[in-house]
């Protein structure tokens, strides 16, 4: 048991033991093994409990860390849990996916000269040890109340507010187009960064607290039962949390040859194997055997660069337009990929895609950092007569995600989006154009993190229980 907090005087920074390279090339088990109770006690006595606690400022969900390392420190492990979770709808997701190293650790006080504290892994290690030892239990309301609510979509944000809508004893019913939970998190996001069964897990649990699943229903103008409408009369209110799905394409010449694939499709065959379900396109979203590029520099492109790797690619290169410093993408990542042998292409980008019929090359052209731009970031521009060409049987755009079309899609020409196709709400708030209709995560804010996901499907559930007691208040004056 750590005696004292501090200890990063003396303690250094230890990540968890990470995977042979060999060895996690192989398959697409996570690549950190498990701390030990005491190397966890270990790091998390490296906090310096300070006053203003930069961690939690920085955390979307403004989880309280300093004291859930402390207790972590003590030994007091399920308090730990109950202080983790008390912010956080999901600990064991944000402990292995999040960007901690842009969030909480990077601006963690002691990082300058001593490196931070390892709070993600800390995060994951109390989770892990909650679910061994019983102690995550499904969060049953004290009551239950008349009103249902309908959340469209099963991924973040909208299985946050589910949890929270639940346990304050609502009827909560969950439609999602896919036929399992977790949005993106499942399709999305390789299992060397999230394992599977730690959705189905929190699935379950979900389930035994009562929130009801329609998994493989889509909404839209034609869907009958599940056409917006109707689940406007069904339920009480309506939280749309779809996420965004639309890929962005590169449109340059040569963009119809086979083998240019999208970052989404790549990703949702490969997850898609590994419940042993092949796509019927399977040999042309597989990487083996072929020279791959990635186009992008976000952690979807790190995704796909790494599970090229895992499949067996002969090589495989990003292509990235800004430098390494200006990567929206987590630096571990980066790392971890070129330890398993991406090779990175900065200042790149691509001007034609060469072929005939198919894919075999990228034509690109180096590009050079000019003045900033409006937002303060470094705009970019292509150097004279610098193109040149990189092998590719298979190409994967990997350039973000943007809105579907919702009011169209839905036949909802009253559901207000903002010029980049969002939906709109006020500021700060969840409520849309439509009464009783409330909206949150991706489809709101854009292509973001799974955090703030979580924080907007937490603080919707808050907004959208107000709204009801509210209402259910005025029923009873008008009754009375």
């Amino acid at each position: 048991m750590a005696e004292r907090m501090l200890q990063f005087v003396s303690l250094p920074q230890a990540q968890p033991e990470k995977r042979a390279v060999e060895e996690r090339r192989q398959d697409f088990g996570e690549i950190y093994r498990a701390f030990s109770v005491e190397r966890a006690e270990m790091q998390a006595s490296r906090c310096s409990q300070c006053g203003v606690p930069f961690c939690s400022v920085h955390c979307p969900l403004g989880n309280n860390i300093p004291d859930w390392l402390k207790l972590t420190a003590e030994n007091r492990l399920e308090e730990a849990y109950e202080v983790s979770s008390a912010t956080n709808t999901f600990p064991e997701i944000c402990g292995r996916i999040c960007p901690q190293d842009r969030l909480c650790e990077g601006n963690c006080v002691i990082q300058k000269g001593f490196s931070s504290v390892t709070i993600g892994a800390v995060e994951k290690f109390i989770t892990e040890t909650a679910f061994e030892n019983g102690w995550v239990k499904p969060n049953l309301p004290s009551s239950e109340r008349e009103e249902s609510i309908g959340v469209v979509g099963a991924g973040p944000a909208g299985l946050a507010a589910a949890e929270r809508l639940r346990a304050l004893g609502y009827q909560v019913h969950v439609y999602d187009r896919h036929d399992r939970v977790g949005g993106l998190m499942v399709y999305g996001i390789p299992s060397f960064k999230l394992e599977k069964h730690v959705l189905d897990r929190r699935h379950r649990l979900m389930e035994e607290q009562g929130v009801v699943f329609h998994l493989s229903t889509p909404i839209g103008a034609g869907a009958g039962e599940t056409a917006l409408d109707t689940l406007r009369a069904r339920h009480d209110a309506v939280f749309v949390a779809t996420g965004v799905y639309k890929t962005r394409e590169v449109k340059l010449p040569g963009s119809g040859l086979s083998g240019i694939v999208q970052a989404l499709d790549f990703l949702t065959a490969s997850n898609r194997r590994g419940y042993r379900e092949a796509p019927g396109d399977d040999a042309v979203l597989h990487a083996g055997g072929k020279n791959v590029v990635v186009i992008g520099g976000g952690d979807t492109a790190m995704d796909c660069v790494r599970t090229s790797i895992r499949q067996g690619a002969k090589s495989v290169t990003c292509l990235y337009r800004r430098d390494r410093a200006n990567m929206p993408g987590s630096m571990q990542e980066v790392k971890n990929a070129e330890e398993e042998g991406v090779r990175f292409t900065w200042l790149a980008a691509p001007e034609a895609f060469l072929g005939d019929g198919a894919v075999a090359g990228v034509r690109a052209h180096r590009m050079r950092l000019s003045l900033p731009d409006a937002t303060g970031r470094q705009s970019v521009e292509p150097m004279p007569e610098s193109a040149f060409t990189v092998e590719a049987e298979l190409v994967v755009e990997a350039l973000g995600f943007e809105p579907e079309d919702l009011p169209a899609l839905w036949d909802a020409p009253d559901l207000d989006v903002t010029k980049w196709g969002t939906l709109k709400v006020a500021p700060g708030r969840f409520q849309t154009s439509l009464p009783g209709v409330f909206a949150g995560g991706d489809i709101v804010r854009g292509a973001s993190l799974v955090v703030w996901a979580i924080r907007d499907g937490r603080d919707a559930a808050a907004e959208i229980h107000d709204h009801l007691t509210a209402k259910a208040g005025v029923e009873r004056e008008m009754a009375e």
